[in-house]
């Protein structure tokens, strides 16, 4: 299928350059290739176990004052400068400020136009939270392990650090890490772990509109009109999808840039569109590139590196 029938949206707010040359290469999953007739999936048939049910219309909500004083660890959280659990440290070590007034009394509650501060020694120990990423390959799981798998954090070790001189802080320091926007066990690519709570809200929080990229070789026939389904038209669990950037690079490879992190997103809509995924790699969230960080090693995030 050739990619130039496809035109890319009007007034897309999605990134368009894409180093595809170095990072688009990745390792066909065997168990995929075994079977290469796509076949279309009912999203209604699988229950999300995060599914709730409608509530009863009739049922009166209690209207929330706008206006009424919150828990200040939540706020410093909605505010992006602390984790909730991180503002409780602070809050308990006496480094935090609202309206110039030291604060030490958890569960605090503020109204939300309160100017809040951080000590410097709440700040200096922010700028020492660790955060690396890793080229995860296919077989590890990103989190909790699957039986018979591995979770991808044990490959934070010495000798897969790619870097110059020796890492400081491993392993001992790499077990209070936690993955932010995860990979399933049949796909690879960029994985980031980090004890920065601020950077974890950035990423996959609930209001997030990080883009998170990725390379996706499929078999199957696509129509412009599917292409354009891919692009927003499908739903999910009973939802619409948010809008997205879907695009051919190559003949069997498509770019997805999505906004949102659904589980097995891609391979579900490609699912629901007729084609079955092959490979699937992360190559970009934000602006952090995988680059030439080669398949199973990791670095540290650089001080000027920006997600």
């Amino acid at each position: 299928m050739n990619q130039n029938n496809f035109r890319r949206p009007q007034n897309s707010k999605f990134q368009r350059n894409s180093p595809h040359s170095k990072d688009s290469s990745f390792t066909t999953n065997r168990a995929e290739t075994k079977n290469s007739t796509p076949s279309k999936v009912d999203s209604n048939s699988v229950l999300n176990p995060n599914h709730s049910f409608p509530k009863n219309k009739n049922e009166s909500k209690p209207e929330l004052d706008p206006n009424a004083p919150v828990r200040l660890s939540k706020l410093m959280s909605e505010q992006g400068l602390c984790s909730r659990r991180e503002a409780d440290e602070f809050i308990s070590q006496g480094l935090v400020f609202v309206d110039g007034e030291r604060v030490q009394e958890l569960g605090f509650k503020v109204h939300r136009g309160a100017h809040i501060e951080l000590a410097a020694k709440a700040q200096k120990q922010q700028s020492r939270l660790l955060t690396v990423i890793l080229n995860k390959p296919i077989g590890y799981v990103s989190a909790q392990p699957e039986p018979g798998y591995e979770p991808a954090i044990k490959l934070l070790t010495a000798e897969n650090y790619f870097g110059s001189g020796e890492p400081e802080a491993i392993p001992q320091k790499m077990k209070g890490l936690a993955v932010i926007g995860r990979l399933d066990i049949d796909s690879q690519g960029l994985l980031v772990f980090t004890e920065d709570g601020r950077l974890a809200k950035k990423v996959i929080g609930e209001n997030s509109l990080i883009e998170k990229e990725y390379i996706v070789r499929v078999v199957g026939q696509l129509s412009p009109d599917q292409l354009k389904m891919l692009n927003f038209g499908l739903e999910l669990d009973g939802q619409k999808l948010k809008p997205a950037l879907v695009e051919w690079i190559n003949q069997d490879q498509l770019r997805f840039v999505l906004t949102e992190g659904k589980k097995r997103q891609v391979r579900r809509m490609c699912e629901l569109v007729g084609l079955k995924v092959i490979g699937l790699k992360r190559v970009r969230i934000g602006q952090l590139r995988l680059g030439k960080l080669p398949e199973g090693q990791w670095r540290f995030l650089a001080p000027d590196e920006i997600i």
